[in-house]
């Protein structure tokens, strides 16, 4: 992976890359010793070629990646060259499937092998012409007819069975993004749907258990993802975000986009009721002409109304997913849009679900070495999804680093060694986390 001066050995360097309607963020970080996300270093660009989640304009997204990538590599001390990048966007789909495996090996336990050859089969389901699937994600498997098993590795059985959550897109959206990266002289790493990156940064375990909505609400999309019991079970992107409400406040209040974005994020509210009446606003005229007057209670009703509708929409998902009545964590709302004024009471009042802003702090270890003031901005919800795909990035470089199973290891001496040997064998593999330790093991132990 990529290399740095200070880089352990134990904790690669990963890269996150956020391609949003609003902005490109690229977040480099590792694993800290005490297991939380070391950021080494953050670069951002102003996204001109995105428009709802998707690819508008190759060359200007490029030019947003190569800048952010830039600024991320120099802060870091890193050559950037492999990325996990974020995918979202209308297009977006998902589907329950069920697949299944018979084992022929009946002396060996269910390893990670089977589990993985069970999710490569999901990847061969027939498709709609244009449409690619994303994720394959296990939800409960059944083992040999004995359902709601978590875990199965280390069981003994014949028939393997598991309900799949399968994420697909649009073939086209997907290769533009990679387009994207490939040309700014990078290499994607994986492809991560948006919201599951943003739960991994902003939720805890007990509320994915408890059952919880992650709403994340973009410049140009919002994403949502239900999870209950651990598990993800419902996802979804709707095409309208943070900028939707800018450009009603630019047609509603007469004024000019950058004007409307300001206003948004200095007065703007989720909530007219809780302003007052007499409160006003005074904006610059064009070239010359007089200020003009804009009441703060008018501009919340403004803000209102698209805020209601998102919400509606993602009430609707969550209705339409069937786990209605099974939401006792509620709704965490993150992105950017999350940090508009009265949004989480709006969201209470529309859905009758707890709700509470979604932070992406508390994976994040205190780093001295980030300029000042940067640590401070990471936690901010609009850094939910960089951070997720950080994190998303380290589990997969340590999930494939893991060895495969322990009987997968000993298999090649098993016959030779005798059960002493074996188990010496056995817990030297254990202890290192790799296949043999050649100064420990003589290739002359493998001849006798």
């Amino acid at each position: 992976m990529d290399k740095g001066l200070s880089q352990e050995k134990s904790s690669p360097i990963i890269v996150g890359l956020d391609i949003g309607t609003t902005k490109i963020c690229a977040i480099v970080g590792r694993r800290s010793k005490n297991g939380k996300i070391e950021v080494l270093g953050i670069g951002k660009a102003e996204s001109a070629g995105v428009t709802r989640g998707m690819v508008s304009n190759i060359d200007k997204t490029v030019q947003g990646i190569t800048q952010a990538v830039d600024v991320a590599g120099t802060q870091s001390n890193v050559e950037i060259r492999v990325v996990n990048v974020g995918i979202a966007g209308q297009h977006i789909k998902s589907l329950q499937h069920r697949g299944l495996i018979t084992r022929r090996d009946l002396q060996t336990e269910i390893s990670r092998k089977d589990i993985d050859k069970l999710i490569e089969d999901m990847y061969n389901l027939v498709m709609p012409p244009g449409e690619e699937i994303i994720h394959v994600l296990p939800q409960e498997f059944t083992v040999d007819n004995e359902p709601g098993i978590k875990d199965p590795i280390g069981m003994a059985g014949v028939r393997l069975e598991a309900n799949f959550h399968i994420i697909s897109g649009q073939v086209t959206a997907i290769k533009n993004i990679v387009k994207c990266v490939n040309k700014a002289q990078l290499e994607s790493s994986e492809l991560i749907l948006e919201p599951l990156a943003s739960s991994e940064s902003v939720l805890s375990d007990e509320e994915k258990e408890a059952g919880v909505v992650l709403v994340d609400i973009g410049g140009g999309t919002t994403d949502v993802a239900i999870f209950h019991e651990g598990i993800i079970r419902h996802t979804a992107v709707i095409p309208f975000g943070g900028n939707s409400v800018t450009e009603d406040i630019r047609e509603g209040c007469s004024v000019m986009r950058n004007i409307a974005e300001q206003l948004k994020v200095r007065f703007g509210s989720a909530l007219a009721d809780e302003n007052k009446e007499n409160e006003i606003v005074c904006v610059p005229g064009l070239r010359g002409r007089e200020p003009k007057e804009i009441s703060v209670k008018n501009l919340a009703y403004v803000i209102q109304a698209r805020m209601e509708e998102i919400v509606e929409h993602v009430y609707y998902e969550i209705k339409s997913s069937g786990y209605e009545k099974k939401l006792i964590a509620g709704i965490v709302i993150t992105g950017g849009g999350a940090q508009l004024k009265h949004l989480p009471q709006l969201v209470e009042f529309v859905t009758g679900l707890d709700c509470r802003v979604g932070y992406p702090n508390e994976h994040l270890a205190k780093n001295e070495v980030l300029p000042k003031g940067i640590y401070e901005e990471l936690q901010s919800p609009t850094f939910a999804t960089g951070i997720g795909l950080l994190i998303k990035g380290i589990q997969k470089m340590e999930y494939n680093s893991m060895p495969v199973s322990v009987t997968e290891t000993v298999k090649p001496v098993k016959e030779k060694y005798t059960e002493d040997k074996k188990f010496g064998l056995l817990s030297k593999i254990l202890e290192s986390g790799k296949k043999f330790i050649k100064d420990d093991i003589k290739d002359e132990d493998f001849l006798k």
